[in-house]
This record gives C-alpha cells, structure tokens and sequence, in this order.
C-alpha cells in the first residue's frame, strides 16, 4: 500500500505527518466485497456529491459521517447513561460495543479525524475533493487517492462486519416498531370511544330522574339493615371467641372484646331487638365476670398460687440458703423487668407467648386490663381487703409443706430422744426443731420476699398508669405496698411472739400438762381456739350434696366461664387445709411445729433480719414506707416482749437448776466435763447459760440480755455461798436454852485472822519449797496457840463425809465453772445497751417521751456493721466494757469461794490432827506395864486422817490436794511437843507407848506425803527416856522450846534414877 510506505517531500508537512501516523493501524486490505457492492453501500449524497467544490475541511467533516452514524446507533442500543458513558470513553477498547469490526471502525475515525478531518465538516465539497484527488500537481492530493482508497474500503469492510454481526437485532427491531405503532392506533380509538361514552353518560346525568330519589333512600336503610345484620352475626361470635381469650390468658384481647360487643349491643338501633337479650344479659354479667376473673388471677400470680410462681420463690428460697443479705439487680428478675418496663406507652398484648411464664409480665397484662375496664379502682379495693386473708393461708401453706417435709413422726421421736437424753433446756431447740423452724422461716420468707417483689411491681405499673392518664386520685389507688408492709410487719411479729414461750402457748400447755404438782380433780377450761365442727366433715359422697354441687357447676360454667375450676380447686385446697388445722395452734391460728421456748429466738431472728434487709431492695421509693425503719419494730419486740421472757425463762432454768434436789449431788457423767466430780446443778446451769450465750450470739448484741445472764450467774454463786455456809455451821447450845447457829472453827478462821492471811500465803507460795516450810512452821504455831487456848470439840470439825465431799466438789464446781465462764466472755464491737439510752433520753426530756420520735434507741444494733472477726469459734457472751467488769466480778466471786472452800479444808485437816494429837495425850502415860499397842486416840485419829484424805484425794483436783497435805508433818511435830503438857503422868511404859504413837502417826502420814518426817518428835521423846539430863544439855540445842523442855523434864523425872544428879526443880531451873 502506497500510504504505508514513506512519502514524498512535497512542501505539505500535514500530508506527509498524516501519511507517518497512518502507518501505525494494522488494516485489514482483504477484499471482501466487489466494487459494485463497494459503490452500492455508498451513502447517498456523500464525497463526490454534485457540484461540491470545498476545502480540505469540507472533505473531512464528510469522511466522519459514518462515525456519527455508529454513535446514535451505540445509543439506541444502549441501555443507560453508564453504559454510554463507557462507550465513549477512549481508555477502553471499542471490543465492548460491536465486537473486532467495532474497534476497526473506532481507529479508521480516529485516522479520519486525525487526516482527513476537513471532509467531515458541513462545509465540505466533494467535488472539490476528487478533482483534487485527481489532480496530480503540487497543489493536488493525487499522491494520496491511494490511501484514501484504502481507508474507504477498510471503512466498509468493517461496517459489512457490524451489519452481519447485528442483522437479527435490526430484524427484530423492525418488527416490534410496527407492534408498538399497532398498539398506539388501538390506544387512540379506544380514547375516542371513551370520550363519546363520556359525553353521553354526561347528558344522561343531566335528565332529572325522581324515582332514583326512593331509590336512593331505600338503599340506605337496606345498607343499615345489612349492617345491623352483619354486627349481629359478629356479636353471635362474640361468646365463643371472648371464652376463647379467657381460656388462653388474654386479656387484653378479651376486654377489648367484651368491650367493643357491650359498645355495639348498647347502641340505640339494638336495644328494640328482643333477640338479643339473652346476649345483652350474658354481655352485662360477663362484664362483672371477666373482672373478678381477673382481680382472682391476680390474686392467684402476687400470692404464689399458681405453679408458675414455684420457681420464683424457690429461688429465693435457695440465695437465702446460701446467706445472701443482699441481691444484685441482674439477679433480681423484678429489677429486669422494671428496668424494660415502659410506663409511658399502653400494653400491647404478644399473642405468641404463654403470658403466665412471667409472673410480672402477667401482673402488668391484668392492671392494663382492669384499667382499660374501668376497674382498677375496685381491683385495689379487693386487694387491700383479702390481703389479711391470703396471707394468713400463704402462712398456713408454708406451715403445711415443711410439716410434709418434717413429719409429726420425726419431730416426736427426736423429742422423745431428748428427753431421754436429758437434754432439754427448758425447750431450747434440738436438731430436728431447729431444722424445722429454720425450713419453716426460710421458706416463709421467700414467699413474703417474693410476695413484695409482685406487689412492688403492681405499685410500678399502677403508678406508671396513673401518670399516664393523668389521673388525680393516684395516692389512694397506689396504696398496696404500704398495706402489705403493714401486714408483713404483724405477721413477723406473730410468728416471733408465737414461737416463744408465752402463756397459752403449746409449751406453757404441755408443761402444765405434765406438771406432777398439778391438781388433776381441778376441771381444765375447754380450749376456745379448737373448733368443734368443720364443714369438711360433711359426707362428700352424699347423693344430695353431689346433685346440689353439679347444679352449682352448671351455673358457673355458663356465667362464669373460666373461673369455675379455679374456685373448685380453691375450695378443695381449702378444705383440705382445714383438714390439718387440728390442735396446737397458736393465738394466730397457725399450727405450730416446735414446741415455743424463749430459745427459738436464736433461730427465729437471724432470718427475720436477713428478710428485712433484702426487703430494702423491693421498697418503692413512693410509697410511704421508709426503707432504712424496716427493721425497727425488731427494736421494740425484743426489748418490750423478749426481754421479759427471757428473764423470766432464765429465773425458772437456774432456779431449777439450785432448787432441784441432786442440784448438789454429783453428776453422773461428770467425766466428760471434768477429771473430778462436780454438781449436776452446776452442770446444769452452765448449760443453760451456754445455750443462752449461743442464742445471744445470733441476737443483737445488746447489754440488758447480758446483763440477765450476770445477773443469773451472781445469783447462783449466792445460792452456792450459802449452800456452803449451811455445810458448815454447828448447833450451839444457848444460855436460854434455844439452839444457835454457829460456823465451824476452820470456816471461821479460813475468813479472816492471821490463820487466814498464813494460808493465803501458803497458796501464793506453792512451788516455793523453803517459803512453804517458814510458813507452815507459822501456821503450825497459830493453830497449836489456839488450841492451847481453847478445848477443841468434835463438832468445831467437818466429820461428815458427805458434808466433806461436798465442799470439796462444791470447790471443784466453782472452779470449773469460773474457766468455763471465763471462756465465754467477749467484748464485742457490736455491743449496744438500748434500754440505757432510752432511759437517758427519758431524764433528759424530764422523765417524759422523747420529743424527737427518730432518737427512740438511737443506737440501733439493726444498722450495726461492725465485723466480729476475732469472735470465739464457740458460744460467748457479748459484752461492753461497763458488763465485762460485773461479769468479771462475778467470776471472782467463783474463784473466791472455791478458794474459800480450799482454804477451809487446809484448816479442817489440821484441826482434825489437832484434835486427835490432844485427844492423845490429854491422859496418863503412867501404864506400869508395856504395851505393843499405840493409844486408841492414834487409832482413831489414823483412821479418821486415812478416811479423810481418801474423800478429798478423790474430789479434788492433785494440785489442790497436794496444798492440803504438804508439810502437814511440821504441824504433828509441833504439836507432839508443844502438847507435851496434856500428859498428866507418864513412866517409863508411857514414854515408849508415845514413841510407838509417833511411829505410826508417821506412818500414817507417809500414806499421803510420802516425804514426811516426825523425827523431830520422835528425838523428843528419846530425850525424856534418857533422863533430865539429857533434856537439859541436849533439848535446847536441838531448837527444841524451853517450856516444853521444863514439861518433859517434869515428866521423865525419876526419883530412884535422877535423884542423885539433882531434883525437879533444880534440872528445870537449867534451862533457865
């Protein structure tokens, strides 16, 4: 091809630029039609017209026809301005439009337009252009006819393309052109057969026509007969599908019902229908009937009757069980609910759901529904009125389901093992009565927590109506909670005051029953809170009595669909409570399952508070209840109804166990409190105050309960004091002849004296063994002065041996009881005394009330936070400081008299030495012949000494026996020689009779003091066996006493043997 080789220098730079750039395109030069075809697909009136002579421009603007021509038809086949858009974009290939052939036409214009651009202006002549095409001098274009040839025929090689690629598409387009233009003649003759229609149903309209005006009028009362029917056939409709949103729980439904069928049937056209009277009436009582159905459901959802409230409860039941004071609001579902609750807007009913499943949800449903009935006023009537009732049967329910789970057969055998086992005190809570009460108060309190969270939610929704209505009377209608509190408050109350031990109660009963001192000829009152005919009784098999029910059931059925299975089940769960309500009920009426006793608090309280506290949670905030005061009535129960009875079961427990006559016998299992015997009273009485301790632990810790306690405790140390006094005293005669009373020598000197300071001494200084001696020498010498200077008789000493066993487990007693004691006591962070500030504030108002109601026990032990942390694992008595320091004295009271106790038996065996040594000796030793026996005194007094020792060895502790006979042999070797003087006369026999007589005292002694030594005695009388003389050079030097020494010189004189060595008076006159 000639453009595709370099061209000629000519002087036309276009040209030869143009020819360069056409060079670039690949075209395709295969012939693909003939010249003839080639002339044919010319368009008319293109290059070559006639008579077009123009420039350069002319001829361009005419070769780029054929571009437009591709463009509108890329147009018209395109099917939005996206796709257009695209198309003409020169950054993407033409292949997108028409294929290869397309992207051929794409770059021969864009040649044309770069070359040949003067032919596609309007201006172009193409005359003009092929005779300069043929022209072949310099100003000709005939050195480019070839190239232009080939752009021609490579136009129309790829416009052939495009045809042949798109003929069916033009095909078809030609047809659906004649359709649409069918399609637009019919249009326009059905408009024009419309339009005379028109015109002639206008003049129609024109004529005046009367007989249409009775047409007319008939049609509308025909039109108000059909509808009259059509609202009757509705209203024929209405019972079934009311009965059918009954039975299904929606109410909401239901009222709007009932409601739109009483609008209808009241309207003045329907009232002159006599067919529909039956329905009028059957409308007017469903009317009341929906409405108790619904005060009744209600009732069953905010009293736990229906099963669907067993859970809500239970699970209270259990966070009770695990101590939880507190709740958080995620796991409290009323917190939930009232968090999505939405006051503002009116209920929309969600029929795809079982409304019963939430017990809130449910309650919202029957206020929405009471409220669109224009009845709420009544629903909180009927509330506030059966409130009392349908909490005393809740009371009477949960009695019934714990006496089910703790049957009478249980609770009797684990009293009867109780008493037994002697283990009551007084009706202090055994295992399976405090498992039963503990059931008993956790399973009311879940249903009283679970009861005001209901009613908490009904003052929500009822408040949240209220506000949204506006209306006025809000305070009167929203007042159930405050009613509740009021209720719940008496109801704990009652069970606390009945699960005590008042009279008229079951215990006071029983123990009136069994009480052996009673008169049985005496006529009992009947029992007024027994009933004595119950319709329950009533032959439920009787012909007539099941006809007159069958009747009543028809009736409820038909008036009061829905509600007749609720009140038969009603009546039978009440006749079957009536069933249990037999004897021993309480001032309440409630059956009771432990037996009353002032030790129930322990168990009784501890919950109460722990309900009261997460009542706080529940309270709303408007209803006049003051959440922080909750807790305040426990204040008053328990200082104005607890107080007294626990000083009265107090007074009778200790009195019973001092007044009871083996108070002071010992226990029979004394070896499982102490290693030696003790009083069972004493046993007894701790056990009571133990229990007691263990009940005060679980109350507030306040100074009056304490108090009794200390009180109680000096009381049984009066009791023992004077219990220890009447052991100890001996009958005196009088100068008038009366016997007086008067204490023994030992108790008298163990009080006060220099015997007494000696022995105190002696205890201090146990351990100390040359302390001992010093101070057993002094003891030994103030006893042997006394009775030197008074005759010693049998009844100064404690000879009986039960009065001394006693003593000494009376010493025993009180010491065990002050460590046991001691180990009760605890000052506690929580101790409070409210009975002294309200007297406080009594004196500071003059002796009248209290001006400021709120200071009434200001220190509340409810509101006490205080941690005990370091408390006693076991039972302790909580005290304040003022409380310790008499609890304190009292202990010492304890210690005093057990020291007192020790201090009379150390003096007591002494004295009975005493007595026995000057029994021995206040005689002759003159026998004129040998004995191998030793005086009868010293029998008696080893025998007495052996049973003496043996009854205190076995009652006292070995510490405290080892203080009654250490060093008790200085106290016979000072006796044997200071005694001397009571022998009259005494030979040579005597002398060796007393030797014999030291013999076996020492011997005897050694039986408990293994270490004890009468050799100073027994050197004493081997002086006088070797005369005078001996006595005189040796008695003094050995510390022996020089008027002891003069006696025993007087008594082994002998005239026939010392008379030539000097006379009586001369050997004593040596001593000087």
């Amino acid at each position: 091809m000639s453009y595709m080789r370099s061209q000629q220098t000519n002087g036309n730079s276009h040209h030869s630029n143009g020819a360069g750039r056409l060079g670039q395109f690949n075209f395709d030069t295969t012939p693909e039609t003939s010249a003839d075809e080639r002339s044919r697909s010319r368009a008319p009136g293109g290059p070559g017209g006639y008579g077009g002579f123009g420039g350069s421009q002319q001829q361009a603007e005419h070769v780029r026809g054929p571009a437009r021509i591709d463009r509108q038809y890329a147009h018209r086949r395109s099917r939005g301005e996206n796709d257009w858009s695209a198309s003409r974009s020169r950054s993407r290939p033409a292949v997108g439009r028409y294929g290869a052939a397309g992207s051929q036409v794409e770059e021969i214009l864009r040649y044309i337009q770069q070359q040949w651009s003067f032919m596609a202006s309007d201006s172009c002549i193409p005359i003009k252009v092929a005779l300069q095409l043929m022209d072949p001098s310099s100003l000709g274009l005939a050195d480019q006819y070839e190239q232009f040839k080939d752009v021609h025929q490579q136009l129309m090689n790829a416009l052939k393309v495009i045809v042949n690629e798109h003929h069916q598409g033009f095909n078809s387009s030609i047809g659906t052109f004649h359709k649409i233009q069918a399609a637009i003649h019919a249009s326009q003759h059905r408009v024009r057969t419309l339009r005379a229609g028109l015109v002639q149903a206008k003049g129609s309209l024109a004529t005046p026509r009367p007989e249409l005006r009775a047409f007319a009028t008939s049609s509308q009362s025909y039109d108000q007969m059909l509808q009259i029917l059509n609202q009757i056939e509705q209203l024929q409709t209405v019972p079934e599908r009311l009965e059918a949103q009954i039975s299904e729980k929606r109410f909401l439904g239901a009222v709007a019902t009932l409601q739109e069928a009483l609008t209808v049937i009241r309207k003045s056209e329907m009232e002159d229908i006599g067919a529909l009277s039956d329905l009028r009436v059957y409308l007017s009582n469903q009317e009341h009937s929906l409405t108790d159905i619904l005060i009744e459901e209600l009732h069953s959802h905010l009293y736990l009757k229906s099963p669907y409230c067993e859970e809500r409860w239970k699970a209270h039941s259990r966070q009770v069980t695990g101590g939880n004071a507190t709740v958080s609001d995620d796991d409290r579902a009323m917190h939930s609910f009232l968090e999505t609750y939405d006051g503002g807007k009116a209920m929309q009913e969600d029929t795809t759901r079982n409304p019963e499943a939430n017990t809130f949800y449910y309650i919202q449903l029957l206020v929405e529904s009471l409220n669109r009935m224009m009845r709420l006023d009544i629903a909180v009537d009927a509330i506030e009125q059966r409130l009392p009732v349908e909490l005393f049967r809740v009371v009477e329910r949960s009695h019934t389901e714990v006496e089910q789970r703790h049957p009478s057969t249980m609770r009797s055998a684990a009293a009867r093992n109780r008493q037994h086992g002697g283990g009551s005190l007084g009706g202090s809570p055994d295992g399976e009565q405090k498992a039963t009460l503990e059931d008993l108060l956790t399973t009311l309190y879940a249903k009283f927590e679970a009861i005001a969270e209901g009613h908490r939610v009904l003052h929500d929704v009822t408040g949240a109506i209220l506000k949204r209505e506006a209306q006025s009377d809000s305070a009167t209608l929203n007042r159930s909670f405050r009613e509740l509190w009021k209720l719940l408050q008496s109801e704990i109350r009652s069970l606390l005051h009945d699960h005590l031990a008042t009279s008229g109660s079951l215990g006071g009963q029983r123990s009136k029953e069994n009480d052996p001192s009673a008169n049985i000829f005496r006529p009992q009152p009947r029992d007024r809170s027994r009933k004595l005919f119950k319709i329950s009784e009533a032959d439920s098999k009787s012909s007539d009595l099941a006809t007159e029910r069958e009747d009543l059931e028809y009736i409820l059925k038909a008036s009061v669909p829905g509600l007749v299975n609720t009140s038969l089940q009603q009546a039978k769960k009440g006749l079957a409570d009536n069933d249990h309500t037999l004897t021993d009920r309480s001032a309440t009426g409630h059956k009771l399952l432990v037996e009353p006793s002032v030790f129930n608090m322990g168990v009784l309280l501890p919950p109460s508070l722990l309900f009261l506290t997460r009542l706080k949670d529940i309270v709303p905030s408007h209803s006049g209840v003051v959440a922080s005061t909750l807790t305040s009535f426990l204040d008053d129960f328990l200082i104005n109804v607890f107080y007294p009875q626990l000083d009265e079961t107090l007074l009778d427990l200790c009195g019973r166990s001092v007044n009871d006559a083996e108070a002071f016998q010992p226990d029979p299992e004394w070896q499982k409190h102490s290693s030696r015997p003790i009083f069972r009273g004493t046993v007894r009485f701790f056990e009571v105050v133990e229990v007691v301790c263990g009940m005060l632990d679980a109350l507030p810790h306040e100074q009056s309960f304490s108090g009794l306690v200390v009180q109680q405790m000096r009381a049984y140390y009066d009791k023992c004091y004077q219990w220890s006094k009447s052991l100890l005293q001996r009958a005196m005669a009088a100068q008038d002849g009366a016997a007086a009373i008067q204490m023994r020598l030992a108790a008298t000197l163990a009080t006060h004296g220099d015997v007494n300071d000696t022995v105190i001494q002696l205890l201090k200084a146990q351990g100390d063994e040359k302390g001992s001696v010093v101070l057993a020498e002094k003891e030994s010498a103030l006893l042997i002065n006394i009775i030197k200077g008074r005759r010693l008789e049998e009844a100064d000493l404690i000879t009986d041996g039960k009065a001394l066993a006693a003593l000494c487990t009376l010493h025993v007693s009180m010491k065990w009881l002050a460590a046991r004691c001691q180990g009760l006591r605890y000052i506690s962070p929580r101790a409070i005394d409210m009975m002294e500030d309200n007297n406080d504030n009594q004196q500071q108002n003059g002796g009248g009330q209290s001006s400021h109601p709120n200071n009434h026990h200001s220190r509340r032990w409810t509101t006490s936070t205080h941690n005990l942390s370091n408390a006693p694992n076991g039972a302790y008595l909580p005290l304040d400081q003022q409380t310790a320091t008499g609890f304190d004295a009292v202990l010492v009271s304890f210690t005093e008299l057990s020291t007192l106790v020790l201090r009379t038996l150390h003096i007591d065996i002494r004295l009975h030495l005493l007595h026995g040594i000057y029994a021995a000796m206040d005689t002759t030793y003159k026998l004129s012949q040998p004995y191998n026996d030793p005086d009868p005194a010293v029998l008696a007094l080893s025998t007495s000494l052996s049973t003496y020792t043996a009854t205190v060895s076995t009652h006292l502790l070995p510490q405290q026996y080892t203080f009654l006979v250490q060093n008790i042999h200085v106290l016979v070797n000072n006796a044997l020689c200071s005694l001397v003087h009571c022998i009259q006369q005494m030979d040579d026999y005597g002398n060796a009779r007393m030797q014999l007589n030291v013999l076996v005292l020492q011997q005897c002694i050694k039986n408990f003091e293994p270490r004890a030594s009468l050799e100073r005695a027994a050197r004493f009388y081997e002086l006088a066996e070797q005369g005078p003389e001996a006595v005189v050079h040796m008695g003094t030097g050995e510390g022996y006493a020089v008027e002891d020494l003069k006696v025993l010189i007087r008594l082994c004189w002998r005239p026939e043997r010392d008379a030539v060595k000097g006379s009586v008076d001369e050997f004593v006159g040596g001593l000087g």
